[in-house]
């Protein structure tokens, strides 16, 4: 019955949600892998995969969530929160350019303090001085808060977000697109109509983003693949989302510590089944961060076509026990020896480097 379900992928079916979940539910993750691969191979017969160099600005940790998932946010008053100033955002940012950066991803907490006007202000002063550099910025849960806390529509917020300079919109905050999870891991946060309803209208003003999951935590297997159908959905309609990723929820120092970590057979075998499933997005990202160099390299067998980004800075998964670090020559490396020509990009997956020779894979 597996077999028979990945024929029907490779033959350009689309698969239904049901199907999906008896391929998320069973073991079969070296059938998984090579129906994924395939898949990626008809989508991204190019030789080369990519990467990008970009830098995780967290512009303030003080947030209301009240995520039990998050180690990283601090409460209103606390004495460890902070709001970024504009010398250390600048700093982070010329050093990002240095080592060849084209985009920061701007991304922080719920700040009661935090109004449209300063939001505008912030972009305005980060394009005025650094006109190249793409903002990659506020999750749809940071939208729809600045949106509440101003009193305006989301489509009037998102509106002056991208007059001001807002390049693209990441998809942070889908967590699982299942209300019932979201009650359970971050009650605080928007439902998970809001969430796509953010993104949706983000796509009707013309801009692109991206869109996640993070799992491994409290939902189920078809919870996964529920997540995996709204997203499918939305871009039937709007076609806005520039790639899908997916990373292993990370237990350590939360408020859900007392979860086992998900290992490196869950992640590939969910990663090969959303490259599967979502079948109109274009591009699937690795997650080394969360799961490693070497599983990173493996998962560009497993439906990835790109390798994600070098992330110069990160601070959120980090916090929650994630160390992984890398450089640009690693990435490339790995990408090389994964039997593909290593090719930088930009958010929007123009390839943005010079191409090397034919066989020049490692570097």
């Amino acid at each position: 019955m597996i077999q028979n379900l990945l024929d029907k992928t490779l033959s350009g079916e689309r698969l239904k949600p049901e199907e999906a979940v008896e391929l998320l539910s069973s073991n079969k993750l070296a059938a998984l892998g090579r129906a994924a691969d395939a898949v990626t191979e008809r989508l991204h017969p190019e030789e080369y995969r990519t990467y990008n160099i970009d830098r995780n600005i967290n512009y303030t940790n003080i947030c209301t969530g009240g995520c039990r998932f998050c180690a990283f946010s601090r409460s209103p008053g606390d004495p460890e929160g902070y709001v970024i100033s504009r010398e250390e955002l600048f700093y982070k940012i010329g050093e990002t350019i240095e080592l060849g950066g084209d985009q920061i991803l701007l991304q922080g907490g719920l700040n009661p303090e935090l109004t449209i006007d300063w939001y505008e202000r912030l972009l305005h002063d980060i394009k005025e001085r650094y006109l190249q550099i793409n903002v990659h910025g506020f999750s749809p849960p940071e939208v729809d808060h600045v949106a509440r806390l101003s009193g305006l529509p989301i489509r009037t917020v998102l509106e002056r977000l991208k007059s001001a300079g807002l390049g693209s919109l990441p998809g942070g905050g889908a967590e699982i697109l299942v209300d019932r999870v979201r009650r359970q891991i971050s009650p605080q946060k928007i439902s998970a109509d809001r969430w796509l309803e953010v993104c949706r209208t983000w796509h009707e003003l013309g801009g692109r983003g991206s869109a996640t999951m993070m799992f491994g935590h409290v939902e189920t297997p078809a919870e996964r693949i529920e997540h995996l159908e709204r997203l499918r959905r939305l871009q039937d309609s709007t076609g806005g989302f520039t790639a899908f990723i997916a990373w292993t929820f990370q237990p350590a120092c939360t408020g859900l510590s007392e979860l086992h970590k998900v290992g490196a057979f869950e992640y590939l075998k969910t990663l090969a089944v959303s490259r599967l499933y979502l079948d109109n997005f274009a591009n699937i990202q690795a997650s080394w961060v969360t799961q490693g160099m070497t599983v990173g390299q493996i998962a560009l067998r497993f439906g990835a076509n790109d390798f994600g980004s070098m992330m110069i800075e990160e601070n959120v998964v980090a916090a929650a026990g994630a160390s992984y670090r890398t450089t640009e020559p690693e990435i490339r490396r790995a990408i090389g020896e994964a039997g593909y020509i290593p090719r930088r990009r930009n958010v929007f997956y123009e390839l943005v480097d010079i191409p090397l020779r034919q066989g020049d894979r490692a570097m």
